[in-house]
């Protein structure tokens, strides 16, 4: 399992919120590229970096910081935040992004993604998958986690799949930011329906009993790590067992 700590970025600072939401924020610093280096001198090879202000507006992409993070680090990082066009795309991989994460660009333009993907290749494109719970089901949500669209994620997931998708990250938003755990139910199934996908947890990581026997390929940790609820190097002991 890869190990993933989430560094969420508005003006310069390293945030957190609670369930998407820019009215319960929480600052955690104002140095992301130090925080990021103490990830990596912890020995994490991968870093999940979200950029608030480019998903707000991409005109206010941190460009330069999220290249000064990535040339800083030698992390790879996998990085989004209001993915609005191929132009955006190629912005961040000329940056040094290792992976760009698309999302809401994905539901209302699935031609274009699908372009994305045979244009950079699998590796180099993640899904998100961020998802709310209706009628028994859940669906696909949009527009930084405001509205749910009248996707299924197992609809979302085929359509991709079928493309060539390989990487998804899936985020339950009921328990993003709130430390409750990880869905592993949610996960399990999206894994026996989707076994080939690399399926990456986010959303609710608490402890590192979260770690285990979680149905995931890799996993998102953000505010469990600022909380001190366990730190970067426990983390990687614990998924390598």
């Amino acid at each position: 399992m890869i190990i993933y700590p989430a560094i969420d970025l508005i003006d310069g600072a390293v945030v957190r919120l609670h369930k998407g939401d820019f009215d319960q924020l929480t600052h955690y610093g104002s140095d992301p590229v130090a925080v990021a280096q103490s990830y990596s001198a912890a020995g994490a090879t991968w870093l999940h970096l979200v950029d608030l202000d480019g998903a707000k507006n991409p005109q206010n992409r941190q460009i330069g910081l999220i290249a000064k993070i990535i040339d800083s680090t030698g992390l790879s990082v996998q990085t989004g935040g209001g993915i609005r066009s191929g132009d955006d795309v190629a912005a961040l991989i000329n940056a040094g992004a290792a992976r760009v994460v698309i999302g809401s660009l994905a539901v209302r333009e699935p031609d274009l993604v699908t372009q994305l993907l045979q244009t950079y290749g699998p590796e180099k494109i993640c899904l998100a998958a961020d998802v709310i719970r209706q009628n028994d089901g859940f669906f696909i949500a949009m527009s930084g986690w405001q509205e749910a669209s009248e996707l299924s994620l197992s609809g979302f997931l085929k359509t991709y799949q079928a493309a060539g998708l390989k990487h998804v990250l899936c985020t339950d938003i009921d328990r993003d930011g709130t430390l409750q755990g990880f869905n592993n139910a949610l996960y399990a199934d999206v894994k026996q329906q989707f076994p080939d996908l690399h399926l990456q947890a986010s959303g609710g990581a608490s402890s590192l009993a979260d770690l285990a026997n979680l149905a995931a390929d890799g996993v998102i940790i953000g505010k469990a790590l600022y909380e001190g609820r366990f730190s970067v190097a426990e983390a990687l002991e614990a998924a390598a067992c």
